[in-house]
C-alpha cells in the first residue's frame, strides 16, 4: 500500500523532480506568470507560496533558506523587495491556475500559473507605458509647431546678405573718402561738373578724374640718372 506516498512524480526521479519545481518556482517569482501544465502548475504552487511565506518573514534566515531552494539572486532580491510585501496582508491563496487548452501531440492540459495581482500590474504597466508615448508625441508636436518654415528661413537668408552686400558697399565708399582726403599718390579724385558755376561746360561730361602725371616723373627721373 502506498501510505505517506502523496505528491506529484512527474515521471522523474527525486533529484530530476526537485530540479523542475526549482526551476519553474524561479519562474514564476522572475516573471509572475508562466505557462505548463496543470499537473506540473498543480506540483509547484505549494513550492512558491512557501517561498512567498519566507519573502514575508524577511529574516537572514529566511533570506538564505530562499536563496538556497531558487536558481538565480535576481529572484531572490525580487521575492524580498516586491512580492513579499504586496501580500504582507494576505494570509495563503497566492496564486492561480486558468486552464487553456490541450496541447497538440499527446492531449496534456494547458494552463496558466500565476501570481494575484499581476494582471493588476501588467495594467498600470501598459498604462504607463501609454502616457509615456502620448507625452513624446505631445512633445514632438510642440516641437514641430516651435520649428520656422523653410520660406521664412529663406527670406531670412535674403535679408542678412542684403545687410551684408549694403555693409561692404558703404566700406567700400568710407575707404574711397579716406583716399581722397589723404591726396596719396595713386588716388583719385572724381569731380562732378554739375556743382561747376560755369555754364559753358557741357552737361555730357558729367565726371573729371584727375590723375597723377607719371610721365613727367619719368622723365625726371630719367635726367637725373644722366
Amino acid at each position: 500500500m502506498r501510505h505517506r506516498k502523496g505528491g506529484f512524480k512527474l515521471k522523474r526521479d527525486p533529484s530530476a523532480r526537485r530540479a523542475l519545481l526549482r526551476s519553474l518556482t524561479t519562474s514564476i517569482i522572475l516573471h509572475e506568470r508562466i505557462e505548463t501544465t496543470v499537473t506540473k502548475a498543480k506540483a509547484v504552487r505549494p513550492q512558491i507560496e512557501k517561498m512567498i511565506t519566507l519573502a514575508k518573514r524577511d529574516t537572514l534566515q529566511s533570506r538564505r533558506q530562499a536563496a538556497a531552494f531558487l536558481y538565480k539572486p535576481a529572484a531572490v532580491k525580487k521575492l524580498f523587495d516586491m512580492i513579499g510585501p504586496r501580500f504582507a496582508d494576505r494570509n495563503g491563496g497566492y496564486t492561480r491556475i486558468i486552464r487553456l487548452r490541450l496541447r497538440q501531440g499527446d492531449g496534456a492540459e494547458i494552463a496558466i500559473l500565476e501570481l494575484l495581482g499581476t494582471q493588476m500590474t501588467e495594467r498600470v504597466q501598459d498604462k504607463k507605458l501609454r502616457r509615456e508615448e502620448r507625452l513624446l508625441k505631445q512633445q514632438e508636436a510642440a516641437k514641430a509647431k516651435g520649428e520656422e518654415s523653410p520660406e521664412a528661413t529663406l527670406d531670412q537668408d535674403t535679408e542678412v546678405e542684403a545687410v551684408v552686400v549694403s555693409d561692404e558697399a558703404s566700406t567700400i565708399e568710407a575707404a574711397a573718402t579716406d583716399s581722397d582726403e589723404s591726396g596719396e599718390p595713386g588716388s583719385a579724385a572724381a569731380v562732378e561738373v554739375s556743382d561747376v558755376q560755369d555754364p559753358g561746360i557741357p552737361r555730357e561730361a558729367v565726371v573729371e578724374v584727375i590723375e597723377p602725371d607719371t610721365a613727367g616723373s619719368e622723365e625726371s627721373s630719367d635726367k637725373d640718372s644722366s
